[in-house]
């Protein structure tokens, strides 16, 4: 019997990762935090390992898993697609919506794309493409960020204007537009695009 190939080392999760089984629609998701946390945690970009961000600064916490597409990267395509001039140069970000609560991070899961919201921070692109997990009891009919209740994807809206205030602050956060499965597609293949640049094999 044949077996399948695997990694002999555990790969970094950013560059060493596939972004997908069939972009711009079906992307694999590396999850960082849950809605259970309390605390924001960020994979370091020069080991790999998952720290500490910083906790919460309000009440609220995530209303979907969250986390980022491997190999893609929010650069100047990115930003070009919002009309922002530059974008964070991070991974770009994912939410991901589940009917079973998944109480882990540093997970993998395959996603459907669904969408996304367009976020300006401190003048830089930092899109959060919306997705579903695939063959999800629930979630896997949706095929558009239209197919989700309103609700839902207003608390996704509200969590990202106040997730970084501080008391006394004002928010240097803009959640531009809200935008369906079409422009999500552009916007994971100009991130995968961003990256290639970014990071020539």
């Amino acid at each position: 019997m044949i077996q399948p190939p695997y990694y002999h080392y555990r790969p970094h999760p950013w560059h060493g990762l596939d972004a997908g089984t069939s972009p711009p629609d079906l992307m694999n998701a590396y999850i960082e935090i849950t809605p259970f946390d309390l605390v924001k945690y960020e994979v370091d970009k020069r080991s790999g390992f998952l720290r500490v961000d910083r906790p919460q600064r309000t009440s609220s916490t995530p209303p979907t898993l969250y986390g980022f597409i491997p190999k893609t990267l929010c650069g100047p395509r990115v930003a070009k697609v919002g009309g922002i001039q530059s974008g964070d140069n991070d991974p770009l970000d994912i939410c991901v919506l589940s009917e079973r609560p998944i109480d882990r991070v540093e997970v993998i899961l395959e996603t459907r794309v669904l969408g996304g919201l367009l976020m300006e921070d401190n003048g830089q692109a930092d899109d959060k493409i919306v997705a579903v997990l695939k063959d999800d009891a629930i979630w896997s009919e949706a095929r558009d960020i239209s197919d989700l209740p309103p609700r839902l994807v207003e608390r996704m809206q509200h969590y990202f204007l106040t997730y970084k205030m501080r008391p006394g602050e004002q928010s240097t956060v803009q959640v531009k537009i809200i935008y369906g499965v079409e422009r999500a597609r552009t916007v994971v293949e100009a991130s995968m695009a961003d990256y290639r640049e970014a990071f020539p094999a």
